[in-house]
Parts: structure tokens; C-alpha cells; sequence
């Protein structure tokens, strides 16, 4: 476990002195600290404490000298040079006295200060809009008998807060005035305006000097959000996630439960996006998530175990444990989701159930039949034995689960992929998770919001309401939502766009505090290095949000010490003129994920020489990408020896220096290489050749059993018997991998 970081202020409590003390105290040691909310490296720890440590040794030294002047009739003693009256002399008035005589020495310099650090303001504090109200709580006042209203300090003194709130909500929420705390602020070192927005750390810090703890609420709007009535709860269809390694069958299980056939229209017959499914049979209903199977859907399969019930673990029984079949083991267990285990394909000839069973065990998921706690069952997704046995379990699970849900409330769930489609503008996938969704109903998707239009299920039937672990396609946002942002149903149209507003406000906060965010020491690192790390820039377009997320997190993973890529932009929709200009621009390429750039994007990038790629299988792209960074890589220098000479006479020339009258032992020496001379089997020097000569003529190159002349380029310490090494450096390209 590591320790958690001290800050400044926080320092400053513990020793019950103000931060702008403490501040001083560090700079009167040589330390620079930003501010209060800077981090107290251990090094400033460990010299506050000696400084205090020594200050207590004076304190102590203090009233030694207090008694002797007691006993010699001295009413006060001076301790650097503060004067301490006998009778009153403690240690903590001493430590008030030294601050006092502190806080003068800062006035002072204050007083003679003219100029403002403007950058070290901007970067602390950014201002951005205006009047943005976050919820206000219930105030708690009481009045004392002379008239003064105060906040009322009950147990539960704490503020539900969002980041990136204003001083003024800030203090609306505290029931104080605005300008106490930029008073406040001030105090600690802080400039700010009324509208100024706080980050979380500076909230907190605020809060606890007025006496409040802070509890961050998950999200703006949530306060809108439903309670679910224990009176009103309703049995509800499990959502089971579908995950696995690729072409272990995921998707041709589904096919067969649910008589389609997804594959054929999937490129690469591998699913490219997420999707949900409804299926009832007689014997109950099930909810069912079908993640990619490719590795590079890593965060795909993530999001699928958040908002899953129950996880079937399709295993291919002539394959076997797969990486992929590791890492969806590992989402369940990080979602903590039970996991039931279809054993597929065994109706091939070399299907081993058992050794599939064996392998699993060893990832702690042991079979009942064994002794564990693990369902598996064995299924052919093609001829749909063992699929029924499957359903069964399902339930039976979801049973033992005892799943739940509020229908009478309004809808929450979540977005499980998101497109733009012509003709009817952004198309989202939800999950509805808690209460019901209608037609005409005012929604918030994230910072998105909107009125919902049309309804409709899997197979684009149209549906009028959609309750608990159900999924639908919705229409009427304004915008594409993000797959895995929250969906929730709200009173009215304009309560929507009030939450959407805020939450765009926070979000355009947070990516502003990012870029200018405070330096730190890895910050600095990284700097540093800026000028040496070559990076490949992209812009990202697909059909679908969840396409976009997985691209940009697979690429933008693609990185070493050397090279990296810098994804600029990455939306949904086909690529426009827009794109290509900001390609041109950014010196950027153009990844297409399954679109097509439009007719004024094509000439634009004819004319810019824009590079646009295009692909229809995300593992090709990653590959393409990392082939590109190879080539920004520094290539491998290797060296290679070509000849040893050894020096038999020397010769000075005047105006030119020692020559070695030398005899080619091994190879050939040429008057481009590099060379090592040797004496003793040390190396003396390294350096390159001035000149080579045969008799009184310079030649290019000296081969094995012959004699020359050598010059070695300013370097003239040379020695009958030295050996002379000559060597060649030769540059290799490399692959990430080599370097990964």
C-alpha cells in the first residue's frame, strides 16, 4: 500500500500554524512550493521537523534561561531576538511570537511586491462560463440569540459536491457568503473570482477550513435519479455477456439461439461491434451481450462485464484456454459476475472437454462435477446440442440470483453503442437497467440529451415502452452519444438540456485542467524527452461509437520510449472535408473504421496529400500503424570489424604528424572506417583515419598481408607493437516489437 500524499496545508495543521506560514518557513529552508496545495516532498518534511525540533531545543533552552533569571531577579529573557516575559513564556507562545514576528516579515514583503504572477494564476485557476447552478442541498441555519445566523455543525456535516464547482455554489451549498471564501482563499495563497471554478482538491481543502467534509457526487443529474420501491420490485430477464476468444463461436451460439445469422455479415466473420439481443422462450426470457472476440476489444469485453448479470464463457473444445479466455475471466472476476462455461464444439473429431476442464481449473474455476462451483456445459453451436441444457442453467442462475427491478419509475440504463445514420440522425443502443422508457420521453445520455422519437428492438420492430433488462434503439438526441455513458429519463425537455449543459461544462473543465494541468515531476520527465520521442499523429472515423473507443484506445496504446501515437481527433460518421483539413494541418493520417471518405473530402485530400487509410478489420489497422512507427524508429547501429593492423615503425612528418608504418595482420583496411587503437589489449583511443597511404600514394582501401602508412586523425601518440583495430558501423531497421 502506498502512502497517501501530504499537501502543504496539511502539513501546515499539523503543526497548528496557517499554510502561508508553513510557505514561508519552506522558502526560508530553500524550498520552492507552487503553493498550499503543492505536495510536501519527504525532504520538506523531514527539515520542517528539524526546524521545529530545533525551535523546541531553544523553547527548552528558554526556560533554563527563565529560571536563572528567576534567580537572579531578571523579569524577561530574549530568544532570537524576540523578548519572552518570564511570568508568560511557554513554548506555544513562543511559536505564536516567532509567527507573528513571521507574518511581519511577509507584510513587508508584500508591501514591496509589484508584480503578479499571471501564468502561475491562469494555470491554477481557469475561467470558464458563468452561472452554472450544480443542485443545491437543504441549508442548515440556526440563529444564536444575538441575531447571527451560522452554519449548524451537526454530525453529519458533509457537502454533496461535484467537481469543478464555483466559489459561489461552493458557498451557496456552505450557507457562507461568497466573499468569505475568496477571503479564505486568498489567505492560503489563492487568487479567485466569484464564478472562478475549484477543482476537487481545493474543494476539499476549502471545506474542511469552514468546518465540512466533502462526499463527490457520481455525477451531474444523478440527484434526479429514481429510487426503486421495495413494494413495487418485479422478477426481471437476466443480461448475460457473451465472451470468449476469438472464433471460439460467441456469435454462432447466439445465431442458433436466436435463428439468425450475425457472422455473415460481420467482416472477417469476426463481430466488430457490441450488440444486444432479446430472446424469449417458453421457459423464460434472457437478455443477451455479444462482445468481440479479437484482442484488441479488450475495452469492448470491459464494458460488457459492468452491466452484465451473468457471464458465459464460451470456450472452443478442440482449442482450449486462449489469452482472450484469460482476460475475460479476469473482467468477471474484477465485476465480480458469476461465470458459466459453454464448452463449444464437440462435434469435431478432436474435441477435449476434459482437457478444457483441466485448464480451467488451473484458473481456479473448477467444474461441479469436481467438486467446484463452476456450471459448464458441453454445446455444439452448429447443431445446437447441449444449447437447451445451457438456457436451463441460465435461469437457474438468475433464479438463485433472485434479479429484481422497479418497473414504475422512470428508465435508467446505459448506452450500449451509439451511430449516425443519414436519414435519421444518431442512433443509440440502450440497456435499460431500472424502471420503463416510452416514446416522447425526455432523456440525458451523457452530456447528450433529447426526445425520444422512435423505439425499436433487435430486429427494428417498433416498440412503444421498454422495461428492466431490455434493449432498444432510440432516436431523437442531438447528438452521438458515448458507448457506456449512463441514460436516464427525466421530467421535462428543458431539465435535459439544464443537465446535458452542465455535464458539457465539467467535461470541457476537465479537458482544459488536463492539458494545462500542474507540473509534476513525471510531467517535467516527460517534457524533457518531448524533444527526443517521434510520434505518428491520427485522426479516427468510424460507423459506430464503440468502434471509435476500441481504435482509439488500441492505437493509442501503441507506444515506446522512441515513438507514439498522438490520436488528435476520433468521432463517429463518415470522413469529411473537416477531417482532411484538420489532417493537413496536424501533419496527421486519416484511419477509417468501416466509412468512406465524402466526395469533397477525396479532392481535398488529393490537393492537401492527405493520407487516408481505410479498413474494415480493426487488427489490420493496428497492424498497419505499428509498421508506420517502425519507421520513425532510430535504426539498431551494430558494429562490425573488417581488418587489424599492427604498427611496426613510426614516422613524423612534419605538418602532419606520427604515422604508423603498419602491416595488415586480418581483413582490409579502407579510409572510411572507424578504429580502435590497442596497446596491451587496452584500448588507448578511438577515433577515425586522416589518412592511408601505399608507399607515397593515398589509396581507398589495404588488403590482408599488405603494408601502409596510417594516419590517425589528431592523435599522434602512437607506439611500435600497438595493434589497430578498424571496424565499420552498420544500421538495422527495427519493429516495435523489438523494442516493446
Amino acid at each position: 500500500m502506498t502512502q497517501e500524499k501530504k499537501r502543504i496545508y496539511q502539513l501546515a495543521k499539523d503543526y497548528k500554524i496557517s499554510s502561508n506560514a508553513m510557505l514561508s518557513i519552506l522558502r526560508e529552508l530553500k524550498f520552492q512550493p507552487k503553493s498550499h496545495m503543492s505536495v510536501a516532498t519527504p525532504e520538506m518534511i523531514a527539515a520542517v521537523n528539524k526546524k521545529f525540533a530545533e525551535e523546541k531545543k531553544e523553547a527548552k533552552k528558554e526556560m533554563e534561561q527563565r529560571e536563572q533569571a528567576k534567580a537572579t531577579g531578571r523579569s524577561s529573557v530574549r530568544i532570537g531576538g524576540i523578548k519572552v516575559d518570564n511570568s508568560k513564556s511557554s513554548v506555544a507562545g513562543l511559536m505564536r511570537k516567532i509567527e507573528k514576528k513571521q507574518k511581519r516579515k511577509d507584510r513587508r514583503k508584500r508591501k514591496n511586491r509589484h508584480t503578479v504572477d499571471k501564468d502561475a494564476v491562469v494555470k491554477s485557476f481557469k475561467s470558464t462560463m458563468a452561472n452554472l447552478q450544480s443542485g443545491s442541498k437543504p441549508k442548515r441555519r440556526y440563529r444564536h440569540s444575538g441575531g447571527s445566523e451560522e452554519v449548524a455543525k451537526t454530525p453529519d456535516n458533509v457537502l454533496e459536491v461535484t467537481e469543478f464547482m464555483s466559489v459561489a455554489e461552493l458557498a451557496k451549498l456552505m450557507d457562507h457568503k461568497p466573499a468569505e471564501l475568496i477571503a479564505k482563499l486568498f489567505e492560503l495563497g489563492m487568487m479567485a473570482t466569484i464564478n472562478q471554478r475549484l477543482d476537487l482538491d481545493t474543494i476539499e481543502m476549502i471545506a474542511a477550513e469552514f468546518g465540512f467534509e466533502i462526499t463527490q457526487m457520481a455525477e451531474i443529474g444523478d440527484a434526479k435519479r429514481e429510487e426503486e420501491h421495495e413494494e413495487d420490485l418485479v422478477k426481471r430477464a437476466p443480461i448475460v455477456t457473451v465472451m470468449g476468444h476469438v472464433d471460439h463461436g460467441k456469435t454462432s451460439l447466439l445465431d442458433y439461439i436466436r435463428k439468425t445469422n450475425v457472422v455473415a455479415g460481420e467482416a472477417g466473420a469476426i463481430t466488430q461491434h457490441i450488440g444486444a439481443y432479446e430472446v424469449e422462450r417458453k421457459d423464460g426470457r434472457i437478455t443477451f451481450l455479444d462482445t468481440p472476440g479479437h484482442e484488441a476489444f479488450t475495452a469492448m469485453r470491459a464494458r460488457g462485464t459492468q452491466i452484465t448479470d451473468i457471464i458465459v464463457l464460451v470456450v472452443a473444445a478442440d482449442d482450449g484456454v486462449q489469452p482472450q479466455t484469460v482476460e475475460a475471466i479476469d473482467h468477471a472476476r474484477a465485476a465480480n459476475v458469476p461465470i458459466i462455461v459453454a464448452i463449444n464444439k464437440i462435434d469435431k473429431p478432436n474435441a477435449n472437454p476434459d482437457h478444457v476442464r483441466t485448464q480451467l481449473a488451473n484458473h481456479n474455476l473448477v467444474p461441479e462435477e469436481w467438486g467446484g462451483k463452476t456450471i459448464m456445459v458441453e454445446i455444439s453451436a452448429k447443431t445446437g446440442e447441449g444449447i437447451d441444457k445451457l438456457y436451463e442453467m441460465l435461469l437457474l442462475q438468475a433464479e438463485m440470483m433472485d434479479l429484481k427491478a422497479d418497473p414504475k419509475i422512470k428508465g435508467q440504463g446505459v448506452i450500449i453503442d451509439s451511430r449516425l445514420e443519414k436519414g435519421r440522425g444518431p442512433v443509440a443502443t440502450v440497456l435499460i437497467q431500472k424502471g420503463t422508457c416510452r416514446i416522447g420521453d425526455s432523456v440525458v445520455a451523457g452530456v447528450t440529451y433529447g426526445h425520444i422519437r422512435t423505439m425499436t428492438d433487435d430486429k427494428e420492430r417498433p416498440l412503444k415502452e421498454v422495461g428492466p433488462a431490455r434493449p432498444a434503439q432510440i432516436t431523437g438526441l442531438n447528438k452521438v452519444p458515448q458507448a457506456g455513458d449512463s441514460f436516464m429519463v427525466v421530467a421535462s425537455d428543458q431539465e435535459a438540456k439544464e443537465i446535458s449543459v452542465k455535464r458539457s461544462q465539467v467535461k470541457r473543465e476537465y479537458e482544459v485542467r488536463r492539458s494545462l494541468g500542474h507540473v509534476t515531476l513525471d510531467k517535467i520527465f516527460d517534457r524533457i524527452k518531448e524533444g527526443q520521442i517521434k510520434e505518428l499523429k491520427l485522426i479516427i472515423k468510424a460507423d459506430v461509437d464503440g468502434s471509435v473507443e476500441v481504435l482509439s484506445d488500441t492505437l493509442g496504446k501503441i507506444i515506446t520510449e522512441e515513438v507514439k501515437t498522438n490520436i488528435i481527433h476520433a468521432s463517429v460518421g463518415a470522413i469529411t472535408e473537416s477531417d482532411v483539413l484538420l489532417a493537413a494541418a496536424s501533419e496527421a493520417i486519416i484511419i477509417g473504421f468501416q466509412v468512406r471518405p465524402d466526395s469533397r473530402a477525396r479532392e481535398t485530400a488529393k490537393k492537401e496529400k492527405v493520407d487516408i487509410r481505410l479498413y474494415n478489420v480493426i487488427y489490420e489497422a493496428e497492424r498497419d500503424v505499428k509498421q508506420a512507427l517502425a519507421g520513425l524508429l532510430a535504426p539498431t547501429i551494430r558494429e562490425n570489424v573488417v581488418g587489424m593492423a599492427e604498427v611496426r615503425n613510426t614516422f613524423r612528418v612534419p605538418k602532419v604528424g606520427v604515422i604508423a608504418g603498419s602491416y595488415v595482420k586480418e581483413g582490409r583496411v579502407s579510409r572510411n572506417d572507424k578504429l580502435r587503437l590497442i596497446r596491451d589489449g587496452k584500448v588507448i583511443y578511438t577515433g577515425q583515419l586522416s589518412s592511408l597511404k601505399r608507399f607515397k600514394d593515398d589509396v581507398r582501401e589495404v588488403k590482408e598481408g599488405f603494408e601502409c602508412g596510417i594516419g590517425i586523425e589528431n592523435y599522434d601518440d602512437i607506439k611500435v607493437g600497438d595493434n589497430i583495430e578498424f571496424y565499420e558501423l552498420i544500421e538495422e531497421a527495427r519493429t516495435l516489437d523489438s523494442v516493446e
